[in-house]
């Protein structure tokens, strides 16, 4: 094997090159992961676009990128169950693993986190990484590595979904039909709610997310959101509502939309960090809202819905670009969010 490696980085705002970086060495817990497929996320997009996220700076040269799907080359000395071979789901945050949150299971709220692609830590678009074996997740034989890169965002679907409390019976409605609205409608599904319906305003991800299994959509553009769930519930409103567009537009339609005492789930951060709710509303309906921070415990659950069928998880994926045209790759990301629902960063074979 070599002793170099190509590492894609953001030496800019909208500007990508490329360097050559030391093959890692894995540590005696870790395994060495080649690199097949990396997803390009709103996050990464959003760095790309402007430099900054909150109080998250970039500091060029960064490498962008945390969702990667590849195959296990070089095993650490305590490692026993992996081998080389054996194709693997990244889940990109280690944790420090005893304080109070790691110690509860509550691991995604751990503050000493070191997460791919949130600075000043690296990320992954890069042809090999170096991670943590516990974090490294076998998949089944009829799982490719190009849905194991996407395992990533559908965590976050699932994580949504029980934090809902989604089950069977309910009516659900998801506003934001990207990526992790697409992933959270699959998870809402794949858990047995009975209806899952969607809203956007861009007509093609709607499209998309009737061939992945919504069971109708709502395009807010033509017309208005909150009338169309209650028609479509008979006035009753919808029994869960998962927020994924991150607009206080959108949260104040869920609060309208509910049933009295339903959940919602806010996924989707917003441009601010604050909105303006209507929250005597929210008092008088009893309704409960829950966040989502990431997700912990979730994988084994991801993949085996991927493995049973019950998620396409391919089917999100519009573009797939190659490694060596990682510029075109971000600026087409950045530039037709209105066809590109989902890409997909594709390595060398070599």
């Amino acid at each position: 094997m070599k002793n170099t490696m190509k590492v894609a980085v953001m030496t800019g705002i909208k500007k990508m090159g490329y360097v050559d970086r030391p093959v890692p060495t894995p540590k005696p817990n870790e395994v060495l992961v080649k690199l097949e497929y990396i997803g390009i996320c709103g996050s990464d997009m959003h760095y790309y676009e402007t430099g900054a996220i909150g109080d998250y700076v970039v500091k060029p040269p960064f490498v962008l990128g945390h969702e990667p799907g590849g195959v296990v080359v070089e095993v650490g000395s305590d490692v026993s169950h992996l081998k080389v071979g054996d194709r693997v789901a990244l889940e990109p945050g280690k944790t420090c693993g005893h304080c109070e949150f790691c110690k509860t299971g509550r691991y995604n709220l751990c503050p000493d986190v070191i997460f791919f692609a949130t600075p000043p830590v690296d990320g992954v678009f890069q042809e090999y990484v170096a991670h943590e074996a516990d974090l490294c997740f076998k998949l089944p034989d009829n799982v490719s590595t190009l849905e194991g890169a996407l395992i990533e965002p559908l965590a976050v679907g699932f994580y949504a979904a029980n934090q809902g409390n989604a089950h069977a019976g309910q009516t659900a409605v998801v506003m934001g039909a990207g990526c992790i609205g697409l992933v959270s409608m699959m998870a809402l599904k794949a858990e047995g709610v009975s209806k899952v319906y969607v809203v956007d305003i861009m007509q093609k991800r709607l499209d998309k997310a009737m061939e992945l299994g919504a069971d109708g959509v709502i395009n807010g553009k033509d017309e208005d959101a909150v009338e169309a769930v209650m028609k479509l519930t008979n006035g009753a409103g919808c029994d869960l509502a998962i927020e994924t567009a991150g607009t206080e537009f959108t949260t104040r339609q869920c609060i309208h939309m509910t049933k009295k005492g339903s959940n919602i789930v806010l996924v989707g951060y917003s441009k601010t960090g604050e909105m303006n709710l209507p929250m005597s509303l929210v008092l008088d309906k009893e309704l409960t809202f829950k966040t989502v921070f990431r997700y912990r415990n979730i994988y084994p659950m991801a993949i085996e819905a991927v493995a049973s069928g019950k998620v396409n998880l391919k089917g999100i994926v519009t573009d797939i670009f190659d490694f060596d045209d990682i510029q075109k790759a971000m600026d087409k990301s950045v530039e037709d969010k209105a066809n590109i629902v989902k890409a997909v960063i594709k390595m060398r074979d070599r």
